[in-house]
């Protein structure tokens, strides 16, 4: 199933025992382009605290109540490792985390979710001993608010800019940038995955794509208000641009 993570932002989320804030942004590894973390807005309950929450401990976003509830009462998210607001999320931070929650560590292992392709899928291959997981600093976390808006590169012209990131529910894989043309095709919104991506300029907040602005403007168009695209809808866009499917 794949989700629109614009949609899921500032929803309300609910722990076991009650609620603790609103969605405030997602993080994600700029190597495989998979959500790691859920970042909770809980500043009336936690001032001053950034709170993470892995997608092994996400539910369901409820699209009728716009809410999220996670799979964690109020009190183990109170005395986690804590994590200033202002603060960046090194790897030592995130060995913590996945220590104190028993979340799965995503950075060990040959598939997407370490040992499993999953998160929620119960790891294959042995965990390391702490000590022995890499140096602290190593993250490569991006958040989602940043990237958004980064211009979209073609061979031969600005194509437009990243308006919203579409993920897979299963795997927490983002499958697509959206990308909104309306500079030069007015209210038009295409689909373009982030592995067709040639070069990634975090600095620039650019990211190049090895396709001409005509065939992305022939590309099918995507409208969000129709939702998600069907399996139909990936397969003819993987089609035009020949590309190879991901499943």
């Amino acid at each position: 199933m794949i989700q629109s993570i614009r949609a899921m932002l500032h929803a309300d989320l609910r722990a076991m025992d009650g609620g603790i804030g609103r969605c405030q942004d997602f993080l994600f590894d700029d190597t495989s382009w998979t959500i790691r973390y859920m970042v909770a807005d809980t500043r009336k309950w936690l001032p001053g605290r950034k709170v993470l929450i892995s997608p092994s401990a996400v539910g369901d976003w409820d699209w009728q109540t716009d809410a999220i509830p996670v799979r964690l009462d109020r009190d183990a998210i109170e005395a986690c490792p804590p994590l200033t607001s202002d603060m960046p999320v090194s790897r030592q931070y995130e060995v913590a985390i996945a220590a104190y929650y028993q979340w799965p560590t995503y950075w060990q292992g040959p598939h997407l979710w370490g040992g499993a392709m999953s998160p929620f899928v119960e790891s294959t291959v042995a965990a390391k001993p702490l000590e022995t997981i890499e140096k602290p600093g190593e993250s490569n976390l991006r958040s989602v608010k940043e990237v958004s808006g980064y211009h979209i590169q073609a061979v031969d012209d600005t194509a437009g800019h990243v308006d919203d990131f579409l993920l897979e529910r299963d795997t927490w894989a983002i499958r697509y940038l959206v990308v909104d043309t309306r500079n030069w095709l007015p209210g038009c919104k295409v689909l373009i995955s982030p592995a067709w991506a040639d070069t990634i300029d975090w600095k620039r907040s650019r990211i190049t794509v090895g396709m001409h602005r005509t065939a992305i403007e022939a590309s099918p168009v995507y409208d969000p208000e129709r939702g998600p695209p069907s399996p139909d809808e990936e397969t003819a866009l993987h089609r035009h641009y020949d590309f190879k499917p991901y499943w």
